[in-house]
């Protein structure tokens, strides 16, 4: 019984929000007939195309945008990979010094032996 009279309270107000909806509808109308600007078509077609390059230049300037946070990434990436190789061409240093270092040790170690 409390499933029906809530299904019952939405279809009211479906129907109130619908009517407001129609009453809001004809309040836009209204307006648009009293404020509505007519011009002829030449003036008509210079506004569509003014406004379509606006459009346009807004999309082409978020795209600018975009493409600048990419390219300060790939910067930031491209100098964290430099110094990670830096470190990396240190560490071979250090790792081929010390090699060598053990290889002097062992054979001064040998030659000492025999």
């Amino acid at each position: 019984m409390e499933e029906k009279e809530k299904g019952n309270e939405r279809w009211s107000a479906s129907i109130v929000n619908l009517s407001e909806m129609g009453a809001n509808l004809d309040s836009l109308q209204k307006l648009l007939m009293k404020k509505a600007v007519f011009v002829d078509e030449e003036t008509f077609a210079k506004a569509s195309l003014s406004s379509e390059q606006a459009r346009i230049i807004k999309a082409l300037e978020q795209r600018v945008e975009t493409l600048e946070r990419e390219l300060d990434a790939a910067i930031t990436a491209a100098a964290h990979a430099r110094s990670e190789k830096r470190q990396a061409e240190a560490a071979q240093k250090a790792a081929e010094l010390h090699a060598q270092e053990v290889t002097r040790e062992i054979e001064n170690t040998t030659s000492m032996i025999f």
